[in-house]
Order: C-alpha cells, then sequence, then structure tokens
C-alpha cells in the first residue's frame, strides 16, 4: 500500500497556472483594499500641503492649532499658535487644514 513517486506526482497534477490563482487573488484583493487608498490619501495630503498660504488655520500632527503666519519655503511654515508665539513647523507635519483663504488674483 506504498504510493511509488509516480503516482503521487499523478495525483497533484493541477497546472501551474492554477496553483497561483490563490496567490494573484490575494494579491489584487490586498492592493485595492490597502494600497491604493493609502496612495490616494497620500497624494491628497501632498496637494493639501502645497496648497498652504498664509491665513490658514492648521493642525498639525502633534495637536497644535494656529494661523499660518508665513510660508518659508517649500518644506517650511511659521504658525502663530498665540499672540506673539511663533513656531517654525515642516509643512509634511500639518495634519489638517480647518479654515482655507482665498487666494488674490491678480486681476
Amino acid at each position: 500500500m506504498l504510493a511509488t513517486p509516480a503516482y503521487a506526482q499523478a495525483a497533484g497534477g493541477g497546472s501551474a497556472f492554477a496553483s497561483f490563482i490563490p496567490l494573484i487573488l490575494i494579491f489584487a484583493i490586498m492592493y485595492f483594499l490597502l494600497i491604493r487608498p493609502q496612495q490616494k490619501k497620500a497624494k491628497e495630503h501632498a496637494k493639501m500641503v502645497s496648497e498652504l498660504r498664509r491665513g490658514d488655520q492648521v493642525v498639525t500632527s502633534g495637536g497644535l492649532i494656529g494661523k499660518v503666519s508665513k510660508v518659508k519655503d517649500d518644506r517650511e511654515i511659521e504658525v502663530e499658535l498665540a499672540p506673539n508665539v511663533k513656531v517654525r513647523v515642516i509643512k509634511s507635519t500639518v495634519a489638517q487644514v480647518l479654515t482655507k483663504t482665498e487666494a488674490v488674483s491678480d486681476a
């Protein structure tokens, strides 16, 4: 009642592609449920950060709420937390924009 190697190989006879179908399905599910939404959220955050301007009220990832008093460069802003209390903040640490100021148009 011992199985010979030839019989054992014949018993597992599915195609190689059929054995990869579950792996492909798992990757597709992971992509649509995890990777794609995370990329979309990162793009939205990058857009929000690039549109920061003077007068916007922001919340940092540390929980500080303040008003943008100066946009120093493409990486850094100055936020006024209270009258005469200003801190320098890296733009990417801004978690949320509470109130947005309108862009001044050159008409």
